[in-house]
Protein backbone atom coordinates (compact mmCIF):
# COMPACT_ATOMS: atom_id res chain seq x y z
CA UNK A 1 0.00 0.00 0.00
CA UNK A 2 1.22 3.46 -0.80
CA UNK A 3 1.67 6.07 1.93
CA UNK A 4 0.08 9.52 1.78
CA UNK A 5 3.39 11.30 1.07
CA UNK A 6 4.08 9.22 -2.05
CA UNK A 7 0.55 9.76 -3.34
CA UNK A 8 0.78 13.49 -2.68
CA UNK A 9 4.18 13.92 -4.34
CA UNK A 10 3.11 12.09 -7.52
CA UNK A 11 -0.09 14.09 -7.73
CA UNK A 12 1.85 17.30 -7.10
CA UNK A 13 4.35 16.45 -9.84
CA UNK A 14 1.62 15.96 -12.46
CA UNK A 15 -0.16 19.09 -11.28
CA UNK A 16 3.02 21.18 -11.66
CA UNK A 17 3.50 19.93 -15.24
CA UNK A 18 -0.14 20.61 -16.18
CA UNK A 19 -0.14 24.07 -14.59
CA UNK A 20 3.23 25.10 -16.02
CA UNK A 21 2.31 24.05 -19.55
CA UNK A 22 -1.04 25.78 -19.38
CA UNK A 23 0.48 28.95 -17.91
CA UNK A 24 3.38 29.24 -20.37
CA UNK A 25 1.32 28.67 -23.47
CA UNK A 26 -1.48 30.89 -22.14
CA UNK A 27 0.93 33.77 -21.50
CA UNK A 28 2.40 33.35 -24.98
CA UNK A 29 -1.08 33.62 -26.49
CA UNK A 30 -1.93 36.67 -24.40
CA UNK A 31 1.33 38.34 -25.42
CA UNK A 32 0.73 37.63 -29.10
CA UNK A 33 -2.86 38.88 -28.89
CA UNK A 34 -2.04 42.05 -26.97
CA UNK A 35 0.76 42.97 -29.38
CA UNK A 36 -1.63 42.33 -32.26
CA UNK A 37 -4.27 44.59 -30.73
CA UNK A 38 -1.83 47.36 -29.76
CA UNK A 39 -0.37 47.63 -33.26
CA UNK A 40 -3.72 49.07 -34.37
CA UNK A 41 -4.49 46.72 -37.21
CA UNK A 42 -8.00 46.56 -38.67
CA UNK A 43 -10.51 44.17 -37.13
CA UNK A 44 -10.79 42.04 -40.27
CA UNK A 45 -8.58 42.18 -43.32
CA UNK A 46 -7.12 40.07 -46.06
CA UNK A 47 -3.59 41.29 -45.30
CA UNK A 48 -2.77 41.39 -41.60
CA UNK A 49 0.27 42.67 -39.77
CA UNK A 50 3.11 40.23 -39.27
CA UNK A 51 3.81 39.70 -35.56
CA UNK A 52 6.36 37.12 -34.44
CA UNK A 53 6.38 35.73 -37.95
CA UNK A 54 2.62 35.20 -38.08
CA UNK A 55 0.05 37.30 -39.86
CA UNK A 56 -2.73 38.59 -37.63
CA UNK A 57 -5.66 40.94 -37.56
CA UNK A 58 -7.90 42.29 -34.80
CA UNK A 59 -10.12 39.22 -34.61
CA UNK A 60 -7.16 36.83 -34.33
CA UNK A 61 -5.57 39.07 -31.68
CA UNK A 62 -8.77 39.11 -29.63
CA UNK A 63 -9.21 35.34 -29.95
CA UNK A 64 -5.60 34.82 -28.83
CA UNK A 65 -6.19 36.94 -25.70
CA UNK A 66 -9.38 35.03 -24.85
CA UNK A 67 -7.77 31.61 -25.31
CA UNK A 68 -4.66 32.68 -23.43
CA UNK A 69 -6.77 33.96 -20.53
CA UNK A 70 -8.66 30.66 -20.44
CA UNK A 71 -5.38 28.71 -20.30
CA UNK A 72 -4.01 30.96 -17.52
CA UNK A 73 -7.29 30.47 -15.62
CA UNK A 74 -6.95 26.71 -16.02
CA UNK A 75 -3.41 26.94 -14.64
CA UNK A 76 -4.78 28.78 -11.61
CA UNK A 77 -7.36 26.04 -10.98
CA UNK A 78 -4.86 23.23 -11.66
CA UNK A 79 -5.44 19.51 -11.29
CA UNK A 80 -7.51 17.53 -13.73
CA UNK A 81 -9.17 20.71 -15.00
CA UNK A 82 -5.86 22.13 -16.19
CA UNK A 83 -4.98 18.80 -17.78
CA UNK A 84 -8.31 18.55 -19.57
CA UNK A 85 -8.21 22.17 -20.79
CA UNK A 86 -4.68 21.72 -22.18
CA UNK A 87 -5.62 18.49 -23.91
CA UNK A 88 -8.85 19.85 -25.40
CA UNK A 89 -7.38 23.19 -26.44
CA UNK A 90 -4.36 21.43 -27.92
CA UNK A 91 -6.60 19.17 -29.98
CA UNK A 92 -8.56 22.17 -31.24
CA UNK A 93 -5.36 23.97 -32.24
CA UNK A 94 -4.01 20.90 -34.01
CA UNK A 95 -7.25 20.70 -36.01
CA UNK A 96 -7.13 24.50 -36.45
CA UNK A 97 -3.64 24.26 -37.92
CA UNK A 98 -4.96 21.89 -40.55
CA UNK A 99 -7.98 24.12 -41.19
CA UNK A 100 -5.58 27.05 -41.55
CA UNK A 101 -3.85 25.26 -44.40
CA UNK A 102 -7.20 24.86 -46.15
CA UNK A 103 -8.41 28.43 -45.54
CA UNK A 104 -5.20 29.90 -46.96
CA UNK A 105 -6.11 28.43 -50.33
CA UNK A 106 -9.40 30.35 -50.53
CA UNK A 107 -9.34 33.58 -52.52
CA UNK A 108 -11.13 35.75 -49.92
CA UNK A 109 -8.69 35.08 -47.05
CA UNK A 110 -10.63 37.35 -44.65
CA UNK A 111 -8.77 36.20 -41.51
CA UNK A 112 -5.34 36.84 -43.09
CA UNK A 113 -4.04 33.31 -42.54
CA UNK A 114 -0.54 32.54 -43.75
CA UNK A 115 1.78 29.52 -43.80
CA UNK A 116 3.50 30.37 -40.49
CA UNK A 117 0.05 30.39 -38.90
CA UNK A 118 -0.16 26.69 -39.57
CA UNK A 119 2.57 26.35 -36.94
CA UNK A 120 -0.27 26.66 -34.43
CA UNK A 121 -0.91 23.00 -35.13
CA UNK A 122 2.51 22.28 -33.63
CA UNK A 123 1.63 24.44 -30.62
CA UNK A 124 -1.54 22.36 -30.35
CA UNK A 125 0.48 19.17 -30.13
CA UNK A 126 2.65 20.75 -27.41
CA UNK A 127 -0.47 21.68 -25.43
CA UNK A 128 -1.78 18.13 -25.81
CA UNK A 129 1.54 16.77 -24.55
CA UNK A 130 1.30 18.93 -21.42
CA UNK A 131 -2.34 17.92 -20.94
CA UNK A 132 -1.98 14.17 -21.34
CA UNK A 133 1.22 13.96 -19.31
CA UNK A 134 0.64 11.32 -16.65
CA UNK A 135 -2.78 10.25 -17.86
CA UNK A 136 -3.36 6.61 -18.62
CA UNK A 137 -0.30 5.59 -16.69
CA UNK A 138 -0.15 2.10 -15.28
CA UNK A 139 1.87 3.32 -12.32
CA UNK A 140 0.25 2.71 -8.96
CA UNK A 141 0.88 6.30 -7.85
CA UNK A 142 -0.85 7.89 -10.88
CA UNK A 143 -3.38 10.33 -9.35
CA UNK A 144 -5.75 9.97 -12.31
CA UNK A 145 -5.77 6.20 -11.86
CA UNK A 146 -6.33 6.58 -8.11
CA UNK A 147 -9.29 8.93 -8.74
CA UNK A 148 -10.82 6.47 -11.22
CA UNK A 149 -10.42 3.63 -8.70
CA UNK A 150 -12.07 5.61 -5.91
CA UNK A 151 -14.92 6.60 -8.25
CA UNK A 152 -15.40 2.94 -9.25
CA UNK A 153 -15.42 1.82 -5.60
CA UNK A 154 -17.98 4.51 -4.75
CA UNK A 155 -20.23 3.45 -7.63
CA UNK A 156 -20.05 -0.22 -6.65
CA UNK A 157 -20.69 0.55 -2.96
CA UNK A 158 -23.77 2.62 -3.80
CA UNK A 159 -25.19 0.24 -6.40
CA UNK A 160 -24.64 2.62 -9.29
CA UNK A 161 -23.46 1.49 -12.70
CA UNK A 162 -19.78 2.20 -13.17
CA UNK A 163 -18.91 5.22 -15.29
CA UNK A 164 -16.41 5.30 -18.11
CA UNK A 165 -12.91 6.27 -17.06
CA UNK A 166 -11.95 9.78 -18.09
Amino acid sequence: MMDAHTKHSASRHFDIVHRTGSLLIGLAFIGFGVVGLIVGIPLVGEQGEVIVGMSTDGVIGFIAVVIGSFLVGAAAVGGRFSSTVCTTTGLLFAVGGLANLYLMSLSPNILAFSAPGAVLGVVGFAMMAFGVYGRGSLLTDDPHRIAREWRRRYDVAHGQPTRMAV
